[in-house]
């Protein structure tokens, strides 16, 4: 076998495996997908995105998690919007403002890090040249990208008074967008539509021939800072040239004997370990899959990881994270027994609705046993493109709390917090499953269920993807449109507040590797529009 790919888009699965077909190792190939991603789906990750990924290459003694998520300003103060806050979305994504200027417009970016992290990742552990490994992305901008259901149900999401900015309005709001994303008559393009844009293509290649120096230090930079000194943002030449990967060691917990691997703080594999410790207290095999007892200790579990997670996850360079307790057998066997008891978590979150935010993922095995999982992202659409450069920036401000004091509060420099959980188990010395999910705060409750779905109750990996899904990440248990009504009522009856989503596949969107009988398998959550696809 030369590898395996999943991702959410198709474009970019087949991007990837082009890469390993050439010879290139899953380093090379998910870069290779990553770039790709920006091009196809580009409100969901990009060159002005961020992101994080887990590299594992047994052979070599490699196991690393590479951190490239985006930075406050370091003009940010913790006080520069705390007269503006109004609230929060129910799934505690997103920040809310009375004039909405960290959710649109030039002040909600932060210093972008998916170029960094991609140049250092393929660098340090690719085999192949930047050139050789963007040619595909580059081709695909430039024939032209076609508009996929996903990426139009994206653009068309309505926030409905929520208090959050909807993507069509951001896509019209500079001059790049509205020529992009728009039709002549200036409906947005619809799904068949194919989106040209040069000022993209000519990026890329830009970047294919300078690198990450072109980006942070160069000419891009001076286009990118100037761009934001006209229009009030605060990102400088001095953030740029002052960003830097930050690489750490993964966080490990256990899951029925595997070992699990994922990204510490301010990322989301703690939370996702300590969930999966909660639910390890219980013999999920035993329950009927999506009964209403199983939903019950998965929906009671959530609430009391997203407790510790709204109180202790912020970037650990600003805030003391007790990582060590929170993943502590005995923290989790506490908060089981309370489960045990009934007792139900408190979690009191504004009431608004929710939707999914923008982000993207690929997960690469190649023919050597390497692996890679990887997470990148816009945060939420700013709907900022500086003129002639064709790329979206992120809008990762909103992640911030403008409340000062907390662990998600504004400081220059600083990463927000962030839900992304690259992640890998292990079988012994070996990888057994490689996961990701995009999905915003739904990305721990998503990977959580699709492990446990594999573990506990023997689904394949594309059976444990597309397996009917919950959240709550607060008082309401969100339930996806496949759960039977007799589980619902049960749990309305038992005092939870339920609420249905449209969707038959909601809830973060896990996309994962496993392997099975010797031979490695693939699965891509169907809302998405996504694949696996073997070398």
């Amino acid at each position: 076998m030369r590898g395996i790919v999943v991702a959410a888009q198709p474009e970019a699965a087949e991007a990837g495996v082009e890469i390993l077909r050439q010879g290139g190792n899953a380093v090379d190939a998910a870069i290779a997908c990553a770039f790709s991603q920006g091009v196809v789906d580009p409100q969901m990750c990009g060159i002005g995105g961020f992101g994080a990924m887990q590299i594992c290459m047994p052979n070599r003694g490699i196991h690393t998690v590479l951190e490239f998520f985006a930075r406050a300003p370091l003009s940010a103060t913790p006080d520069m919007w705390a007269d503006k806050f109004i609230g929060q979305s129910r799934d505690g994504f997103v920040f809310l403002l009375n004039d909405q200027s960290n959710d649109v417009g030039y002040g909600s970016v932060g210093t972008p890090g998916n170029v960094a992290g991609y140049t250092e990742a393929l660098s340090r552990f690719g085999s192949m040249p930047l050139r050789h490994v963007m040619a595909p992305a580059i081709e695909q901008s430039r024939r032209g990208v076609m508009v996929r259901p996903y990426v139009h149900y994206y653009w068309t999401i309505d926030h409905g008074g929520d208090g959050q900015v909807n993507v069509e309005d951001k896509l019209r709001f500079s001059e790049t967008g509205r020529q992009v994303y728009l039709r002549p008559d200036g409906r947005l393009k619809r799904p068949g539509d194919i989106l040209h844009n040069l000022e993209m293509t000519r990026s890329l290649e830009r970047i294919a021939e300078g690198g990450a120096e072109v980006f942070y230090r160069g000419d891009m930079a001076r286009e990118i800072a100037a761009d934001m000194a006209a229009r009030g943002g605060g990102i400088t030449m001095e953030d740029l040239a002052a960003y830097r990967v930050r690489e750490k060691a993964p966080c490990w917990g256990e899951y029925r004997g595997l070992r699990i691997a994922s990204n510490p703080p301010p990322a989301g594999g703690g939370s996702l370990i300590e969930l999966l410790n909660i639910l390890g207290q219980f013999d999920l095999g035993r329950l009927e899959h999506g009964s209403v007892e199983h939903l019950r200790i998965l929906a009671e579990a959530m609430k009391w990881m997203t407790i510790d997670k709204d109180a202790h996850m912020g970037d650990p360079d600003f805030v003391d994270v007790p990582l060590e307790r929170l993943l502590s057998p005995e923290h989790a066997a506490a908060l089981a027994a309370r489960i045990r008891a009934g007792e139900k978590a408190d979690v009191p979150r504004a009431e608004e609705p929710a939707d999914p935010p923008d982000t993207t993922v690929v997960c690469v095995v190649d023919g050597e046993g390497n692996a890679v999982s990887m997470t990148h992202t816009l945060g939420i659409p700013s709907g900022v493109i500086t003129p002639g450069l064709g790329f979206m920036y992120n809008g990762c401000m909103s992640g911030f709390d403008p409340r000062p004091g907390r662990a998600a509060s504004i400081a220059p420099g600083k990463s927000r917090g962030s839900a992304m959980a690259p992640t890998l188990l292990f079988d012994g010395e070996q990888p057994c499953m490689v996961l990701a999910a995009p999905g915003g705060t739904y990305i721990v409750p998503a990977l959580a269920q699709a492990i446990s779905n594999v573990v506990d109750f023997g689904m394949s990996m594309a059976e444990a993807v597309a397996a009917p899904r919950i959240v709550a990440l607060s008082n309401t248990i969100d339930v996806s449109n496949r759960i039977p009504y007799r589980v619902t009522d049960a749990l309305g009856a038992m005092g939870y507040p339920v609420q249905r989503s449209y969707q038959s596949f909601a809830f973060g969107a896990p996309h994962g590797l496993a392997l099975r009988d010797g031979a490695w398998h693939g699965g891509a959550d169907p809302q998405r529009d996504g694949m696996a696809l073997r070398a």
